[in-house]
């Protein structure tokens, strides 16, 4: 039996992760995300199951680990090798399933289904997994990323993944010099599929309006220590309230019915007694209107809690949301009472952050607001419930100081876009530090603040209770592409066991035909 040279696959597997990387800010060239996956279907042609799951884990690991690099010079080392070591074994196991995946007809369909099952279980497990990488998160500015109003972050993964697949394919055909049309013809149909929506753009209905005001109050300091002093992050932001509030009194800017401060506008609980809390009812009082306080309350003497607090000025703090997805060896330590690390940057958290679980907007100023904190939104069952639960406009608290000098901010950013095209919502996003700003339904945004000022945002923006076809989907394609993924590997299993029995080149590629014998003397027929 003929086996592929492993290295010249390792070596293509390497360049595949390097063009996906690519294909994500800071460098931000979409285009080559196709050619990317397709490199990986090239890299795992032809290779036995072991080895194709090596190649598979070559290529997350050039992926993900340049991919979340930012973490390595923010979180620390530490955090980067071990949550970037796990993400890269889910691509390895995805190259496990390739040559059973491979013995179908069809073969990019069905490896496409499995890609996205894959990046839906990585982005939810172990822990709270890491969204960060989808294939939908690098669509934003491309004639693709409206198509996500349609089937959501999960259906334009599939589809984008299915054109890579295509794409080698079609490569493959054209090598062959076999059935090429067929093949040009799908990977045309596809690409068609993923652009027709910016043509024909989901439109949602405005059902009414209002005037929100986002404050990045900016971080004292280096920056990029919330920490270092936090007291000042606090008056920041309250300061640059009070300002708003004057200014609106004077006519210089739109009143607004209700203001938003970022995650961490509190890093110590803002019920509690001192300068803090009294900080925020100074503000709350100056704006006369309700603010959206992001603190760190405390849960007891193990935990801590990362909220969104509306504070009225009439009945106080009131309606809140909790941050569902702590992140993990970051905000707390998975099995604390097993493991209990004390250094580098881990021996800095010492409660762990409680999971939140609210799935209800907050009432905000009358509007129902579908609110995330940081890294939620990169995850499909935070903003989406709230949508589909009647929140008219989204709003997102984040930090990000410790991701200041990172491309994480930029990364985060275009997640947050598409979130608005997914939802037909507008988005108004605060950041302590940057990078704060007021998006369309359609992904534009209106306004930005420069990171690392302080700055406020006013913009009047739309509200509405329509669905767009991706929210009433809801989880229908994360369950379909897992059926077929599981349909899939039962039928290649079966199809790769016969073909190992097969006296031919069983660990070829599957697409050829066996080769002909050569009928020797003794078996020669008789003429």
């Amino acid at each position: 039996m003929v086996q592929r040279p492993l290295i010249p696959a390792v070596g293509l597997a390497a360049v595949g992760g390097v063009l996906l990387t690519a294909s994500y800010e800071p460098v931000a060239l979409p285009w080559l995300l196709p050619l990317g996956v397709a490199c990986f279907a090239l890299a795992t042609r032809g290779l036995a199951v072991r080895r194709s799951g090596l190649v598979g884990l070559v290529f997350g690991v050039v992926f993900y680990f340049s991919h979340i690099s930012w973490m390595k010079d923010s979180i620390g080392a530490d955090a980067w090798l071990a949550l970037s070591s796990v993400e890269a074994l889910f691509y390895g196991l995805l190259g496990l399933a390739v040559p059973l995946l491979r013995r179908l007809p069809g073969w990019p369909l069905w490896l496409a289904a499995a890609w996205t099952t894959m990046e839906t279980v990585r982005s939810g497990w172990p822990f709270s997994g890491m969204p960060w990488g989808r294939l939908a998160f690098a669509a934003i500015d491309t004639p693709a990323a409206p198509a996500v109003a349609y089937v959501g972050m999960t259906g334009l993964s599939f589809l984008l993944a299915l054109s890579g697949f295509c794409l080698a394919r079609f490569a493959e055909a054209a090598l062959a010099r076999e059935r090429r049309r067929v093949w040009a013809a799908a990977a045309v149909g596809v690409l068609a599929l993923l652009v027709t929506p910016a043509v024909l753009a989901y439109d949602v209905p405005q059902t009414g309006s209002t005037t929100v005001a986002v404050v990045q109050g900016d971080v004292p300091g280096p920056g990029n220590d919330i920490l270092w002093d936090h007291e000042q992050v606090t008056r920041n932001h309250v300061d640059a309230t009070v300002r708003l509030a004057a200014d609106a009194a004077a006519g210089r800017v739109p009143e607004p019915d209700f203001v938003l401060w970022p995650e961490n506008s509190t890093a110590v609980d803002p019920f509690e007694p001192g300068q803090v809390n009294s900080g925020i009812r100074e503000a709350v009082d100056a704006a006369q209107v309700p603010v959206v306080v992001g603190g760190i309350v405390d849960g007891g003497r193990k935990y801590v809690l990362n909220q969104g607090v509306v504070w009225d000025p009439q009945t106080g703090p009131g309606d809140r949301y909790t941050k569902h997805h702590p992140v993990p060896y970051g905000e707390y330590i998975p099995f604390r009472d097993i493991w209990n690390p004390k250094f580098g940057q881990l021996a800095l958290i010492t409660r762990d952050m409680k999971s939140g679980t609210r799935t209800t907007p907050l009432r905000v100023a009358g509007v129902r607001v579908g609110d995330a904190i940081c890294f939620d939104v990169a995850y499909d069952d935070v903003m989406p419930p709230q949508v589909r639960d009647g929140a008219e406009l989204l709003t997102v608290q984040t930090s990000n100081a410790s991701f200041i000098f990172t491309h994480q901010i930029e990364q985060q950013f275009a997640i947050t876009r598409l979130r608005a095209i997914e939802a037909g919502r507008w988005l108004a996003v605060a950041s302590t530090n940057g990078q704060s700003g007021v998006i369309a339904p359609d992904g534009s945004v209106v306004a930005s603040a420069e990171p690392r000022t302080t700055a406020v945002l006013v913009e009047k923006v739309g509200l509405s209770t329509a669905l767009t076809p991706a929210m009433r989907l809801g989880a229908w394609p994360t369950r379909m592409f897992t059926l077929l993924t599981l349909a899939a590997l039962v039928s290649g299993a079966v199809a790769y066991r016969r073909r190992r029995q097969f006296d031919g080149p069983a660990q070829g590629d599957p697409t050829e035909e066996p080769p002909a014998l050569s009928p020797t003397p003794s078996e020669a027929p008789v003429v």
